[in-house]
């Protein structure tokens, strides 16, 4: 089916008017109650539009307005979870509806009255995304690449100034509507959730995405099962009385029955004005504000079969047609915590004939459990290709998480494969420790010692900062392990502990270990020290008993010996 922005077609829709009766249909079809509510941007209509209980979570952004096959998918009352068969329009990708399914039961255990049914975000991610581009999301359900509405410059759209500094949407000028359920920036911030439990808020994840939807439509006291709280809730979405009728329409639609079909296999929206168009900043048509119910020029003569409109512009030559996006010569991708990575990453965009292709959109994304990023602290950032068919990614900075991640390059909202890039983030490390000082160490057994340990770290002669180390008490054996007895530190309840991790040096790449407390054994024991890096050094601890003091004669009489000899009194 052919998608596009200010454009309602209908597949077997041979004249206007069959498809505003079509319309006419499926909006009178709801479920008791769930009558259509339209609104005061339609001259034709009477009613009044709810005003909206917060602000648009698209920010008002365009959307699909492609409207449901005239054929249902099934019957009404009979089952929605129909086999994999049937067109890709009326099916919903694997992954997508899992995850409008997994929302529905998430919000169902926290907020039952609000009544949410997938079917819902269905439709809403039908009209936003086209089912996040017919389901090309990977196993854990995050886009291939980000979904990005047009700038919201003004021009031609609302005029939104940049509220997360690129940090989603990879623009610190303007915002931009973020992933398949197309949240702005700015509603992401409050709204955003972790549907698939990987620990983070991803927009572009649609598991994230679809929950974040379903809150958001629960807002406030909403029953959904009740039509102006339902609308109320579209509206708040986008407030549009066009887009509500676009979203009642495949939402009837879907009530009616659909099926999974594979990822990736669902009908993509093409040409002029679709998600090609949302990422590249350029204004596309806004929706006809005469609803999708109304009649509409016919936009030129039909495709043989019916479809969508012939396209006036003549196909690209091979010279012109991009075929790939691949690797321009990157190397390892390997840095130490904190610090930038040396290497850049560089692709290369080729048309049909093997040459470079100019001004194509290439999307950098960092994905994985890190807080890696690109300067700037942003995740996804996208760049056009220059006259040798080459872009260069901003420089890419490591966080303090050590581990492995991945960087994506793809070609902007096209369905080509994307080049993965394997980066490694190391642990600060140290080549040398050292106590500061050289003072001995003791205490008497039950007590504290007086005097507190303190290392430096460095690594290559220069201050290592940030640096992990491990404190333990050790045997004596040849093969030292952790101590049962003597010297130890005491934990928050005061529990013995004998060894301590999660030590990090500070800035000038010093650490002062805890107290440590003797038990009640006397002798000579070793801590050993050990940074990320291998650098050890071993302090010896003594727990030993005081000297007793002199005695006194019990006798009272003083020691002839130490007694001065009376003033002024001759010697014998």
């Amino acid at each position: 089916m052919a998608a596009q922005f200010g454009r309602r077609l209908r597949k077997g829709a041979t004249t206007t008017a069959v498809a505003a009766v079509a319309v006419a249909a499926l909006s009178a079809s709801g479920a008791p109650g769930a009558t259509l509510v339209t609104g005061s941007d339609d001259p034709q209509t009477t009613g009044s539009t709810p005003p909206p209980d917060d602000g648009a979570a698209t920010g008002n952004s365009p959307y699909y307005t492609d409207l449901p096959p005239l054929n249902t998918p099934d019957k009404p009352g009979t089952s929605t979870n129909l086999p994999v068969t049937g067109s890709a329009e009326s099916g919903i990708p694997a992954s997508i509806l899992a995850a409008y399914k997994k929302a529905e039961q998430t919000v169902a255990g926290s907020d039952a009255a609000c009544r949410l049914p997938w079917q819902l975000l269905a439709a809403i991610g039908k009209v936003e995304s086209g089912q996040a581009r017919g389901g090309r999301v990977d196993a854990n359900g995050t886009t291939f690449s980000p979904i990005l509405g047009p700038v919201l410059d003004g021009r031609g759209f609302a005029m939104i100034k940049d509220t997360d500094n690129g940090a989603y949407d990879g623009d610190s000028t303007h915002d931009r509507a973020v992933g398949p359920m197309q949240f702005i920036p700015s509603t992401w911030a409050t709204w955003g959730q972790d549907g698939n439990g990987d620990g983070r808020k991803d927009p572009n994840n649609i598991y994230d995405a679809a929950l974040a939807a379903g809150r958001y439509l629960c807002a406030g006291s909403r029953d959904l099962s009740l039509a102006a709280d339902l609308d109320r809730a579209v509206l708040s979405y986008n407030h549009s009385d066009a887009y509500l009728r676009t979203v009642r329409s495949w939402f009837d639609y879907y009530k009616r029955g659909t099926h999974e079909i594979p990822d990736g296999t669902g009908a993509v929206p093409p040409g002029p004005g679709s998600g090609a168009d949302r990422d590249s900043g350029s204004p596309s048509p806004s929706p006809s504000p005469s609803g999708p119910g109304k009649p509409t020029p016919s936009p030129g003569p039909s495709k043989p079969g019916g479809g969508g409109p012939t396209d006036p512009t003549p196909e690209p030559t091979p010279s012109e047609t991009l075929a790939a996006v691949e690797n321009a010569g990157t190397g390892t991708l390997a840095a130490t915590a904190g610090d930038a990575f040396a290497e850049r990453i560089k692709v290369r965009a080729r048309n049909s004939l093997g040459g470079p292709l100019a001004k194509v959109s290439v999307t950098f994304t960092v994905a994985g459990d890190t807080d890696a990023a690109f300067d700037g602290g942003k995740k996804a950032v996208t760049l056009r290709t220059g006259a040798d068919g080459t872009v260069t990614a901003p420089v890419l900075k490591a966080g303090e998480k050590a581990g492995k991640f991945t960087v994506r390059a793809t070609a902007t909202d096209r369905p080509l494969r994307p080049v993965t890039y394997a980066a490694t983030v190391t642990a600060r490390q140290a080549d040398a420790i050292a106590r500061t000082d050289d003072k001995a160490l003791t205490a008497a057994p039950g007590a504290e010692f007086a005097d507190t340990v303190e290392v430096k770290a460095t690594y290559k002669g220069e201050i290592a900062s940030g640096v992990a180390v491990t404190a333990t008490m050790i045997t004596d054996a040849e093969k030292p392990a952790e101590n049962d007895k003597g010297p130890c530190f005491k934990d928050a309840d005061g529990k013995t502990v004998r060894t301590l991790t999660g030590l990090k040096t500070g800035a000038d790449g010093t650490l002062k270990l805890p107290k440590i407390y003797a038990d009640g054994t006397a002798g000579t024991y070793k801590l050993r020290l050990t940074t990320e890096g291998g650098a050890t050094v071993v302090v010896e601890l003594k727990v030993e008993v005081s000297e007793p003091s002199a005695t006194p004669d019990p006798s009272g009489t003083p020691d002839a010996s130490a007694t001065p000899e009376p003033s002024g009194t001759p010697a014998a």
